[in-house]
Order: C-alpha cells, then structure tokens, then sequence
C-alpha cells in the first residue's frame, strides 16, 4: 500500500490536469457518490473543557464499479483556531474498485484543499467572465492560498487581493503565492475590493456575513467555499438575490448558512439553485448568460471530488 503525503500530492495534482480530472469524473455514468456521513463529536476546547458536540467527524465515500473506491475521513475542530492549529484535518482512503484491496493512504488535507478550489475553478470556467482579471480572496486559512493558484490557472489575472481579519495572515497568504509567482497584494478594505473585483473566493468559516451583496459589480462571480454548516455564513441575502445562483450538489449547498438562511427566511426557493457542478462540467447548462449578470456558485464539497483527485494521483503515480 502506497503512502502519498502532502509533498507528493503537490507535485502530482498540477491544477490544470486537476480541475480536468474533476470535470471528467462528473462525466462517469456509474460513478456513485453517497451522501456523506456527519458525526457530531465532543472534545475538550484549548481551556481543556469538554464542549457539547461542537466538533465533528464526516466520511465520505465514493466508488466508479470496477475501478476504485474511496472515503475521506475529515474532523472539523473549531477550538483548533485558539490552539493555532488547522480546524480541519483528514485522512484518504483509496481501494481496488475489483479486490476491495487498500492501494494507497493519502494526505486528506491536501487532496481535499487542492480539489476544493479546484472544483471552484472547474465552476468559474462556466461562471466567470472570460475576461476576469480582478480576484479577492476572502479568508487567509489553508484554502487561501489555492484559491489564488486554482483560479489564476488559465487566466491573466491582473490584480490579486488577499483579505483577512489579521493582516498579518494576510500578508503570509500573499507571501506564499508570490513564491509561486503569482503577484498578491493585501487588502485592507474588504468592501472596497469587493466592489472591485470581477472573481470573489470566499474560503473562511465565518459565522456572519462578510460579502455585501449590494457592492458586487455587474458581472462579478462569487464562489463561496467556506461554509458548510448551517450556522456558518459568509455572504448576505443580498448576495443570492442579485445573483444567479449554482451550486456543486444540492443535497450539500442547501446545508450551509450562506443558501440554508435566505431559503428557509424564503428570500429565495429551491427554484432558484439554476444547476449543479455536474450539468456546468458536462455541459447541460452553459453557466453565465451575458457579461453583466451576478453569478455565485456554493460550494460544500462532494466524495467524487475527492476520488478524482485520488485517481489523478494514484494514475500519475505509476
């Protein structure tokens, strides 16, 4: 059994040859995804103090018949911030889709960001404007920086902005994807480079909104990434109301806050979710309509994701 750690998986899953493996994937007319497993869990706070099922545990299975089977095993602790460690830590499983024989065990954090944004990128293609040249990264986490690399990738970004609550963070962010060669800048006006920019990545586990609806340019896409509870949220009602709005799967974007919140206070009806990930990929539904139009795309995560991501490097690999 093979053992692809962080390292390796950068080198293996180059964002191009990524966010095609996602598309594709979505294309499988036998691969199945379940719906994922969600177990609260109760674990001590950085004071030692055992909270009441504030954490979680979530598996998620994926498998295409005769190929490959997969389960990530992810925990949300939202303590973790005070200690200074990340709240998200994970763990993938990959098996023989004929044996059931365990092939590989991979870093499920990094297999997990990379897809993220790479499934955000796979969603702009269809979303964004061709000619998007502004992006705001919303959120100096470990998203953040994939963020910036997953959508640079087969763009002319002309302007990159990172805003975070401590700029210091902030700055770390642009530091590190300087490294890559991509220029970065701080923001230190979160409403003003949201009314800016033409690609909005919103990657934080904010409890309230962050993103003013009414400050989005015509034309602007927001992706928001972040929230997958119902008490998390990163944009306001009048985000979705001015925009048309896409989601990776239904089953998992109505779940957060930032679709959970104006669906149940009926400031929009399941009517109003236009298409998922897979008809965007696939091609049933072309995305944007005209250059003015607000798009959003909500993002929760999904188990096919991660299964393309593990097939790439597993194939890469050999």
């Amino acid at each position: 059994m093979e053992l692809f750690d962080a390292a390796r998986l950068r080198d293996l899953l180059a964002w191009p040859e990524l966010i095609d493996a996602i598309g594709e994937i979505l294309h499988e007319p036998h691969a199945a995804s379940p719906a994922r497993h969600v177990h609260d869990v109760s674990a001590p706070d950085a004071a030692g103090h055992v909270t009441a099922d504030e954490d979680m545990l979530l598996l998620k299975p994926a498998w295409i018949p005769g190929q490959l089977l997969g389960i990530k095993a992810v925990t949300f602790f939202g303590s973790n911030t005070a200690r200074s460690l990340p709240n998200i830590n994970a763990t993938y499983l990959l098996f023989d889709g004929e044996t059931g024989a365990p092939v590989a065990v991979m870093d499920g954090e990094e297999l997990g960001s990379r897809r993220t944004m790479a499934a955000s990128a796979l969603a702009a293609r269809s979303l964004a404007r061709p000619d998007a040249s502004r992006l705001l990264v919303v959120g100096t986490g470990q998203l953040s920086p994939h963020a910036v690399a997953a959508h640079n990738t087969g763009r002319n970004l002309s302007n990159v902005e990172v805003w975070g609550r401590d700029p210091d963070k902030a700055a770390a962010v642009v530091a590190a994807v300087s490294a890559l060669g991509i220029e970065a800048t701080v923001s230190t006006d979160l409403d003003a480079s949201v009314a800016t920019a033409d690609i909005i990545s919103s990657v934080t586990s904010a409890s309230s909104p962050l993103i003013r609806g009414e400050l989005l340019s015509p034309g602007c896409h927001v992706d928001l990434v972040g929230s997958f509870k119902a008490d998390m949220r990163e944009s306001d009602d009048e985000c979705v109301r001015r925009a048309t709005v896409f989601v990776d799967t239904y089953e998992g974007a109505v779940l957060a806050g930032d679709l959970a919140s104006p669906l149940a206070d009926g400031v929009i009806t399941e009517a109003d979710l236009r298409v998922d990930l897979q008809a965007l990929a696939t091609g049933a539904h072309a995305g944007r309509t005209g250059a003015d139009e607000i798009t959003l795309f909500k993002s929760a995560g999904f188990a096919l994701e991660d299964l393309a991501a593990a097939r790439l490097a597993y194939s890469a690999a050999r």
